[in-house]
């Protein structure tokens, strides 16, 4: 069906997220028209190397710069569609606030860390580069549980339907 990849390291890690910005519907698990489609999905952890994730000020979503010598842990998600990237463009903010980019992403193996004899699975997908400029994010690391605790009911609120826009103070503002 979909054979776009891609590696998610923020909001969109949250498989509700997800479903929302795809198809519309953060319950889509439990709609027989997506059902078939979330089938189609494979959602699996992953690192992406030399790559620091930041929290952009004034926002509840992050960025991830280059930056040696750090990771960046997310999710390796395949089967996804033109249209679904599409519709990931218009929430990233691609070509406004992100670049998306082709990376290669290290897959985590079932049960967490490789044994050292077993070989490294990389990947290559696309992910959404931050393009705004440092002096717009902060040193802190973005944390996904405080995400969740704070923010995530926002990003699900059932009524507003999603147009592709953010309404924090940074993207109002410009």
């Amino acid at each position: 069906m979909g054979d776009r990849t891609a590696f998610f390291y923020g909001t969109l890690i949250s498989p509700k997220v997800l479903y929302r910005v795809c198809f519309g519907d953060q319950n889509a698990e439990k709609n027989p028209l997506h059902q078939f489609r979330i089938s189609m999905l494979n959602i699996q952890p992953a690192i992406l190397h030399e790559y620091s994730r930041r929290r952009v000020k004034d926002c509840p979503y992050p960025a991830i710069i280059h930056q040696k010598g750090h990771t960046v842990q997310g999710t390796y998600v395949t089967g996804l569609t033109d249209g679904d990237i599409g519709r990931l463009d218009l929430f990233e903010g691609e070509g406004y606030l992100y670049k998306r980019e082709k990376v290669n992403v290290e897959l985590v193996v079932e049960g967490g860390n490789k044994r050292e004899d077993e070989e490294v699975v990389m990947a290559d997908c696309e992910t959404y580069i931050w393009m705004k400029g440092l002096d717009r994010l902060e040193e802190k690391e973005w944390d996904f549980e405080d995400f969740r605790k704070k923010n995530l009911k926002a990003f699900l609120d059932d009524n507003s339907e999603w147009d592709g826009k953010c309404r924090c103070r940074y993207c109002t503002v410009q």
